[in-house]
């Protein structure tokens, strides 16, 4: 599995379905064959990074899931 954000490995399952890249610091959650990505904010909101990826990037069979 790799970050689609930054190409690195090293993410941590954090939930069903969900991931952690601890190398850009971004929440991934797999749905229905796509990735959502996810800004964590200061207060523990999510802000959605999806717009900055075209939907091949967001396939989760590209990014090894």
């Amino acid at each position: 599995m790799k970050c689609p954000n930054c190409s690195s490995s090293n993410l941590g399952k954090i939930g069903m379905n969900q991931y952690y890249c601890w190398n850009c610091f971004i929440e991934l959650t797999l749905v229905e064959g796509n990735l959502s990505l996810n800004q964590v904010e200061e207060d523990g909101s999510l802000t959605t990074l999806n717009d900055l990826f075209d939907e091949n990037q967001l396939k989760a069979e590209n990014n090894g899931f």
